[in-house]
Protein backbone atom coordinates (compact mmCIF):
# COMPACT_ATOMS: atom_id res chain seq x y z
CA UNK A 1 0.00 0.00 0.00
CA UNK A 2 1.25 3.44 -0.85
CA UNK A 3 1.25 6.36 1.53
CA UNK A 4 -1.22 9.16 1.03
CA UNK A 5 -0.53 12.89 1.06
CA UNK A 6 -2.54 16.06 1.30
CA UNK A 7 -0.82 18.81 -0.66
CA UNK A 8 -2.35 22.22 -0.04
CA UNK A 9 -1.40 25.58 -1.56
CA UNK A 10 -2.87 28.65 0.09
CA UNK A 11 -3.35 31.32 -2.56
CA UNK A 12 -4.88 34.01 -0.33
CA UNK A 13 -5.94 34.44 3.29
CA UNK A 14 -9.14 36.46 3.41
CA UNK A 15 -9.94 36.10 7.13
CA UNK A 16 -7.11 35.16 9.53
CA UNK A 17 -9.57 34.51 12.36
CA UNK A 18 -11.34 31.82 10.30
CA UNK A 19 -7.97 30.28 9.45
CA UNK A 20 -7.07 30.22 13.16
CA UNK A 21 -10.39 28.57 14.04
CA UNK A 22 -9.81 26.00 11.30
CA UNK A 23 -6.29 25.25 12.58
CA UNK A 24 -7.59 24.60 16.11
CA UNK A 25 -9.95 21.93 14.77
CA UNK A 26 -7.92 20.58 11.86
CA UNK A 27 -4.74 19.72 13.76
CA UNK A 28 -6.36 17.19 16.13
CA UNK A 29 -8.56 15.81 13.33
CA UNK A 30 -5.56 15.20 11.09
CA UNK A 31 -3.29 13.73 13.76
CA UNK A 32 -6.07 11.46 15.09
CA UNK A 33 -6.38 10.08 11.55
CA UNK A 34 -2.66 9.25 11.44
CA UNK A 35 -1.54 12.39 9.58
CA UNK A 36 1.94 13.82 10.05
CA UNK A 37 2.85 17.34 8.93
CA UNK A 38 5.85 17.16 6.60
CA UNK A 39 5.82 20.73 5.20
CA UNK A 40 4.09 23.78 6.64
CA UNK A 41 5.04 27.32 5.65
CA UNK A 42 5.85 29.80 2.90
CA UNK A 43 7.89 28.65 -0.06
CA UNK A 44 11.54 29.66 0.37
CA UNK A 45 12.05 29.73 -3.38
CA UNK A 46 9.72 29.59 -6.34
CA UNK A 47 10.60 28.32 -9.79
CA UNK A 48 8.88 27.70 -13.09
CA UNK A 49 6.05 30.20 -12.67
CA UNK A 50 5.43 29.14 -9.07
CA UNK A 51 3.86 31.39 -6.49
CA UNK A 52 5.40 32.29 -3.14
CA UNK A 53 2.49 30.96 -1.12
CA UNK A 54 1.92 28.95 2.03
CA UNK A 55 2.21 25.23 1.32
CA UNK A 56 1.24 22.34 3.59
CA UNK A 57 2.05 18.67 2.99
CA UNK A 58 0.59 16.05 5.33
CA UNK A 59 1.65 12.40 5.12
CA UNK A 60 -0.70 9.54 6.01
CA UNK A 61 0.27 5.88 6.42
CA UNK A 62 -1.96 4.95 3.46
CA UNK A 63 -3.80 6.69 0.66
CA UNK A 64 -7.07 5.34 2.03
CA UNK A 65 -6.39 6.95 5.42
CA UNK A 66 -5.73 10.27 3.69
CA UNK A 67 -9.11 10.12 1.97
CA UNK A 68 -10.89 8.96 5.14
CA UNK A 69 -9.33 11.80 7.15
CA UNK A 70 -10.66 14.37 4.70
CA UNK A 71 -14.12 12.81 4.83
CA UNK A 72 -14.19 12.48 8.65
CA UNK A 73 -16.73 14.35 10.75
CA UNK A 74 -13.93 15.99 12.75
CA UNK A 75 -12.32 17.42 9.61
CA UNK A 76 -15.69 18.51 8.20
CA UNK A 77 -16.12 20.64 11.35
CA UNK A 78 -12.74 22.23 10.65
CA UNK A 79 -13.80 23.00 7.08
CA UNK A 80 -17.01 24.58 8.34
CA UNK A 81 -14.97 26.86 10.62
CA UNK A 82 -12.71 27.78 7.69
CA UNK A 83 -15.60 28.69 5.42
CA UNK A 84 -14.47 31.36 2.96
CA UNK A 85 -11.52 32.42 5.11
CA UNK A 86 -8.93 31.33 2.56
CA UNK A 87 -8.53 30.56 -1.10
CA UNK A 88 -6.63 27.31 -1.44
CA UNK A 89 -6.09 24.18 -3.49
CA UNK A 90 -6.01 20.83 -1.65
CA UNK A 91 -5.08 17.63 -3.45
CA UNK A 92 -4.92 14.07 -2.14
CA UNK A 93 -2.23 12.06 -3.89
CA UNK A 94 -0.65 8.62 -3.64
CA UNK A 95 2.97 8.34 -2.66
CA UNK A 96 5.50 6.80 -5.01
CA UNK A 97 6.11 3.16 -4.19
Amino acid sequence: MSKGYWVTAYRATKDPSKLAAYAQLALPAVTAAGGKFVVRGLADEVREQGLKERTVVIEFPTYEQAVAAYESDAYKKALEALGDGVERDLRIVRGAE
